[in-house]
């Protein structure tokens, strides 16, 4: 890159910030969009010039500068003033002069941001008509182009697919999703890529050199992982870098002015956070917090940290790019933890970002998040505890080193207790009283929290007979193949007594819900003709009866269930109707 001087060799030369000062002038300093440049390249080339662009991009990749580029490649006519439309302007005639200090009265660019009504596009209409005055072709250029209204889209419409052959439009957005498919459909799109980060290190380096600043390599990586793939980000940060060390920039300035904290640092925050050390992850993100670490960017670094090592986990050569030392760290990381630890890891943190950032103490909410990241993150998986429970084991270790001892306050104190019980002591519940009828057994069932057999009893089953150790019933096609074995299987333990549960073809009671049902319209009807209810229903025209329930009825789920005498059937409207129930629980 051509060396530059910078502002302070000439006091009576305003300063000029470096993403305007080093903003590209043609495609060959376009940084990171080869594959847009050799495209355009060729259409210019050979004539092929759609009559509008559509860019589109995340902030600061070069949109409008390349709307800028292909404004000048079309209006440029050589040194000589002879020349076409060409990939490389020659900067030294009027057009391109002009263009590059955005004074050409043939260029006009538009802000839709401020801009967004029908009228404003009316105006541009109705200058599309003209000629153009000095260049080859006028050229449109608005910018945000999403932020225009739908009646200025629509207005635009008819122009945008037969507009005249010396008018050009350059659109460019952030937000392609708001861009109407009708506009999309005339236009020739291009998407802006982020620019690698080995590319904006590069490139940042380059600008450093020409202004003359010492800056470090650490340094330069830190300035290109905070621009996110945004080249004007990333320079304008490089800007505040130099002002900040007076010339001299390192690492440490460049955390300082981010917030951010030191890689070293959150990969051993990271580690004792994975061991449940709490103690000290409270001690760690306090000292980071008053060397002026920012919360919200510490948990930013661990969930990318997070990832880094998912990704190591999952292909080892993820981390080709990474210094040695790091790498070395980042790959033993990866062979200690789990899958299961890992995204347990990546959500928790994903929560304790989001209400970090809500929190009217960003410190408080992170270490809260950090805090109970720890005390989950030795804990097995669900499916490991319930194996090992029904082995007889206790409750296996995680993966990662125990942390010390805990309090019962602690979210691990409950999970300690269980795994120091073995399973036939966890089985070992008191004998439940042996149901006596069918409601019985179906409040069992609901006592012991088993929806799904609860539903099928409720919704698909006729009860043929029912007593203390037996139950036959006949199935409807949508209750489960194996009713009967669960049946008798689950009734056993819980009773601790031999229950026999078969299937017959004898037609049996109602469902329950039939019969809930059958009562309810009974009730209904003897409630219709009851004279108060008359009269109330006169006195109020329009007015329904909604439900029916007997003086002192219960409504809960298992009302009557328990009584042995009792023949109302449970209230099965409460149960989850078929419609409610996935296809994967019958």
């Amino acid at each position: 890159m051509a060396k530059a001087t910078t502002g302070s060799e000439d006091p009576a030369t305003p300063y000029r910030v470096l993403a305007r000062k080093y903003r590209p002038v043609d495609f060959t300093t376009l940084v990171g969009q080869e594959a847009m440049v050799r495209t355009l390249r060729n259409a210019i080339a050979t004539g092929r010039i759609a009559h509008a662009f559509m860019l589109t991009g995340v902030r600061g990749v070069g949109k409008t500068t390349t709307a800028r580029i292909i404004a000048r490649a079309l209006n440029c006519v050589g040194p000589d003033g002879k020349g076409g439309p060409t990939v490389d302007p020659c900067g030294v005639c009027d057009n391109c002069k002009a263009i590059t200090e955005d004074r050409h009265v043939d260029v006009i660019e538009m802000d839709a941001a401020s801009r967004t009504g029908i009228d404003d596009v009316r105006e541009l209409i109705e200058g599309v008509r003209y000629r153009p005055v000095s260049a080859r072709y006028k050229v449109y250029i608005i910018d945000e182009v999403h932020m225009l209204s739908e009646k200025a889209f629509n207005a635009l419409l008819k122009t945008l697919e037969e507009p005249p052959p010396h008018v050009k439009f350059l659109f460019a957005t952030t937000e392609i999703r708001k861009v109407p498919v009708t506009v999309l459909s005339r236009c020739q799109r291009f998407d802006l890529k982020r620019v690698p980060h080995e590319t904006l290190v590069d490139h940042f380096g380059k600008i450093s050199q020409a202004e003359k600043v010492e800056i470090s390599p650490e340094a330069l990586t830190l300035l290109a992982r905070a621009a996110d793939g945004s080249v004007r980000d990333g320079l304008s940060m490089l800007d505040q870098a130099i002002a900040h060390g007076g010339g001299v920039v390192d690492a440490a300035q460049v955390r300082d002015m981010l917030g951010l904290a030191d890689r070293s640092r959150v990969l051993e925050l990271f580690e004792k956070v994975m061991r449940g050390d709490a103690p000290a992850v409270v001690g760690a993100l306090g000292e980071m917090h008053d060397s002026g670490a920012d919360p919200v960017v510490v948990l930013q670094d661990l969930l990318e940290l997070t990832h880094w090592v998912t990704r190591l986990k999952v292909a080892p050569d993820a981390a080709a790019s990474t210094a040695d030392s790091e790498r070395a760290q980042g790959l033993a990381m990866a062979g200690k933890l789990s899958m299961a630890s890992l995204t347990r890891a990546w959500t928790l943190l994903l929560k304790g970002l989001q209400e970090t950032l809500a929190a009217p103490s960003p410190l408080r909410a992170a270490e809260m998040a950090l805090i109970r990241l720890c005390y989950v993150a030795d804990l097995p998986s669900p499916g490991d505890a319930i194996k090992a429970l029904q082995n007889g084991g206790g409750v296996p270790a995680g993966t990662a080193a125990p942390a010390a001892p805990r309090s019962n306050g602690g979210g691990g104190g409950a999970a300690a207790r269980l795994a120091s019980q073995p399973a036939a002591a966890v089985a070992a519940q008191p004998a439940m009283p042996a149901p006596r009828n069918f409601t019985e057994v179906v409040a069992l069932f609901e006592t012991r929290r088993e929806a799904r057999l609860v539903h099928s009893l409720v919704h698909h089953v006729h009860e043929v007979r029912c007593e203390p150790g037996l139950i036959e019933f006949r199935p409807e096609p949508r209750a489960p193949a194996d009713l009967a074995p669960r049946l008798s299987e689950l009734l056993s333990q819980w009773t601790g007594r031999r229950w026999i549960a078969s299937v017959s073809s004898a037609e049996g009671k109602p469902t329950l819900t039939e019969q809930k049902a059958s009562k309810a319209d009974g009730l209904r009807n003897s409630a219709e003709n009851n004279e108060l209810v008359m009269a109330i229903l006169k006195t109020f025209p329009g007015a329904k009866l909604d439900a029916v329930r007997r003086k002192g009825e219960e409504t809960s789920l298992v009302s009557g269930l328990g009584d042995p005498t009792a023949e109302e059937p449970p209230p099965a409207e409460e149960y989850p109707a078929d419609d409610d129930i996935p296809e994967s629980e019958y």
